[in-house]
């Protein structure tokens, strides 16, 4: 029933304008950070903290609408892929030219922020792209995600052994590979490091995939403009990444923090960033 409500809904995402899908994604934001005590438990202490300790101005309400937004713009990205692409803006295309034209590849970091599935959708527009992505543990939403996301040129490979050999494939074909490098990973795959100045367990695999063959690694960001007028989609490139991979993850946390900079408010509060992960040694605060 789960299953067959949310096939629903995104049918019904699909006719509306995207104004009227960010409102109701706006609402919705809301409604969670009233209705639910543990929402509201990460999202504020982890937002103001940030915003305090880079001294910007508190804009607590536009951030809860917004993390409805994150959602309402992923599931209408989806549903919409043609029209989406017609509504973003990008910046700083000569530098993901530049990189894949090196033919050794691109790993793509896309954090939670904005309209970030948009950011996969332009880059399969020029070449392949295999994307990495934890699948649910609920098997009917895995599969609603899935068929959401497919798109031409775009393949999607899970968290495991198998995705990693086949996200080294790609970047062995000069192809391009997508990570969301703020996800925390499984117990015994990170290493804790500093976010917004707090230990969070961080995974060092965009520079062990890099490294591997001097492939360049870009951050993207999605911007959400107005209402209903798209995103504007910017590319950073970073500098090499350290062998070590406690060295490589600080290095990539910093460009996240950049990244979540662009746009404080449209980053996912809502997510434990620091959560502590079944199998992971315990962080440095708790030892």
């Amino acid at each position: 029933m789960r299953k067959i409500l949310l096939k629903i809904g995104l049918n019904i995402i699909a006719v509306l304008p995207l104004a009227v899908v960010q409102v109701i994604g706006a609402f919705l934001g809301m409604l969670a950070y009233v209705g639910s005590k543990q929402y509201r438990s990460l999202f504020r202490p982890q937002y103001e903290a940030v915003i305090r300790m880079h001294k910007l101005p508190l804009k607590l309400w536009p951030a809860v609408r917004a993390s409805g937004m994150l959602f309402s713009d992923s599931l209408w990205i989806w549903r919409n892929p043609q029209k989406a692409l017609t509504s973003v803006e990008v910046q700083n295309w000569d530098v993901v030219e530049t990189a894949i034209k090196e033919g050794h590849g691109l790993v793509m970091l896309t954090p939670h922020l904005g309209g970030f599935e948009i950011i996969p959708r332009v880059l399969a527009q020029h070449f392949p792209a295999t994307i990495l992505y934890r699948p649910s543990r609920q098997e009917w939403l895995n599969e609603v995600v899935e068929q959401g996301r497919a798109y031409p040129n775009m393949h999607f490979v899970p968290t495991n052994l198998n995705g990693v050999r086949q996200m080294t494939r790609a970047l062995t074909r000069g192809e391009a590979i997508g990570i969301l490098p703020d996800q925390v990973p499984s117990g015994g795959e990170g290493v804790w490091v500093p976010f917004f100045g707090k230990p969070a367990y961080t995974t060092p695999l965009p520079a062990r995939l890099a490294n591997r063959n001097n492939t360049p690694v870009v951050m993207f960001t999605a911007k959400r403009k107005a209402l209903g007028k798209g995103w504007l989609m910017q590319a950073t490139r970073l500098n090499r990444l350290p062998e070590d991979p406690a060295l490589a993850a600080t290095e990539l946390n910093i460009a996240i923090e950049n990244a979540v900079l662009v746009a404080p408010e449209q980053f996912i509060w809502s997510y434990n960033r620091y959560k502590h992960p079944a199998g992971a040694e315990l962080p440095p605060n708790r030892k």
